[in-house]
């Protein structure tokens, strides 16, 4: 069989329960439907890292976060490290990216051929968090007013950047269709909606009936009633210092519907031009999402927990000449991506690589047997918010997290889907607890991890303290690539002032 093209899609923040493929009931998304419906849909998939840099740099290497030290927002990804994208120029891919991907350091490309965009954030050592400021200290300066100035406009800074994410992608299609080479190719586009702050054009706000947006199902938690790191990040997000009214909550989540419909229609524009380019049958269409969206359950939002809303994650898989559409009950995550690429590619098991790596390969899953998977998904977590590692592993319907080795959390999805009720401790699942206690510590020492990522930020801080307001490692395609986007401020400063038309910034209500 001929090697495969693939489309790789990817979203920013969005959670798999906002989506119709995943039982959301208001979301107005038909190309993600209909990808879904004659697609192979995984229906426990998670991120490894609830935040963007780590997470995206995991999915590319197939390995977990840490392993690679990859701990933030301003973590480098080495440049050594092979990614999915050097193993398929090796077997004789054309490897092109369109839009987001966060890589810092050096290395903008990890085996790209070309990149079509430029970035969208720094990609040098501003946003390092530092343990030694405590739980409120701000890398990003993200605070509660992206969700108090959530609503309707008329442009923003995303929508031009996925605007040009959109125009480079289709254009990519149609100039690889027309290359004169039957040799294969993998596209990845990136958008980075619905990434907040949650605005977005009256085309899409008015797409949905303000009264129908449904408010959280799970209402804000008193201190007491929080986990170790849920506190870190009420205080690191700033919910101390605003007032976040139901109204502000239903504009945030009416915004996020709209801006996945946004991005649907960008999808629907990529999947024409490979109808009309003659290549759809020859192509995988793979979708996925960095992470999710806590979209204001229990009171949080943004991502950086293992909770649901923030770290399932959409992925599915579409191509009817090859596979009967499926969904898939087992547990995998974003790391399993680039071994199933390689497989599907070589349509046999890669097994080549430079290194060991932590992803499982799901081609059997989409050719009707997932019986081969592990059902296992580890995650990571030490970015903003955190004061130490944490980690989560989930087993089936069960999942543990260790927040920092202040607080230990199991919850059983089958009987409790909102998270609610922790049975760590319950002798009942002594057993299960045990045993995923023992996966989450099998390769990973939390002492050992905290001393080497705490002198990991030493260093990028004293050289981002050097070099502050220099424009380091910016993928120029734009004579002036340096100052667009996102650069050394506070992304959410940067997006709020790129809104038309312009809302004055939300200031701290102090409610204490």
């Amino acid at each position: 069989m001929k090697q495969p093209n693939f489309l790789f899609i990817m979203a920013d923040q969005l959670a798999a329960p906002a989506l119709p493929a995943y039982g959301d009931k208001i979301a107005k998304a038909p190309a993600l439907s209909r990808l879904a419906e004659e697609g192979v849909v995984f229906e426990n998939a998670y991120c490894n890292f609830p935040i963007c840099g780590p997470s995206r740099a995991s999915l590319h290497a197939g390995r977990l976060p840490f392993s690679m030290g990859m701990y933030d927002n301003a973590s480098e990804f080495m440049a050594s490290i092979p990614t999915f994208a050097h193993y398929l120029r090796e077997i004789g891919y054309r490897v092109e990216l369109s839009g987001k991907m966060h890589f810092v350091g050096p290395d903008q490309f990890h085996g790209y051929h070309t990149r079509h965009t430029t970035e969208i954030y720094p990609a040098n050592f501003a946003w390092s968090v530092d343990w030694s400021k405590g739980r409120e200290f701000r890398p990003t300066n993200l605070t509660m007013a992206p969700v108090i100035e959530s609503g309707s406009c008329i442009r923003t800074l995303q929508m031009d950047y996925d605007d040009e994410v959109t125009y480079n992608g289709v254009q990519a299609i149609y100039d690889l269709a027309r290359r004169g080479t039957s040799d294969p190719w993998m596209l990845t586009v990136s958008f980075t909606h619905p990434h907040s702050p949650f605005v977005i054009s009256d085309e899409y706000w008015d797409l949905y009936n303000h009264d129908d947006i449904p408010l959280p199902t799970v209402s804000p938690l008193n201190l007491d009633e929080m986990d170790h790191l849920s506190r870190n990040l009420h205080f690191c997000q700033g919910r101390h210092e605003f007032t976040v009214t139901d109204e502000h909550r239903r504009n945030a989540k009416h915004a996020y519907y709209g801006m996945i419909s946004y991005v649907d229609s960008k999808i629907a524009a990529l999947r024409e031009a490979l109808t009309n380019s003659g290549m759809a049958d020859d192509t995988i269409i793979i979708f996925a999402a960095d992470h999710g969206e806590m979209m204001g359950e229990r009171g949080m939002w943004y991502k950086q927990h293992f909770f649901e809303w923030a770290a399932h994650v959409p992925l599915i898989m579409h191509c009817p000449e090859r596979w009967e559409p499926n969904r898939i009950s087992k547990n995998c995550s974003l790391v399993d991506i680039m071994p199933t690429l390689l497989d599907l590619a070589c349509d046999r098991p890669f097994t080549d690589y430079a290194n060991s790596i932590d992803g499982h390969s799901l081609a059997d899953a989409v050719n009707g047997d997932a019986t081969s998977m592990p059902d296992i998904v580890i995650s990571e977590f030490a970015a903003d918010g955190s004061t130490g590692p944490s980690r989560m592993v989930k087993r089936g319907d069960l999942k543990y997290m260790d927040l920092e080795g202040e607080d230990f959390l199991l919850y059983d999805l089958s009987k409790d889907p909102q998270e609610l009720h922790n049975l760590y401790g319950d002798p009942e699942y002594a057993a299960s607890a045990q045993e995923l206690t023992k996966i989450c510590e099998q390769d990973w020492n939390r002492e050992t991890m905290y001393n080497a990522i705490f002198e990991d930020q030493r260093r990028r801080l004293r050289v981002h303290k050097a070099t502050k307001g220099d424009q380091t490692y910016v993928n120029i395609v734009r004579h002036n690539d340096g100052d667009r986007y996102i650069r050394n401020a506070g992304a959410a400063d940067t997006k709020a002032r790129a809104r038309l038309p312009y809302v004055p910034p939300a200031k701290p209500d102090l409610i204490k």
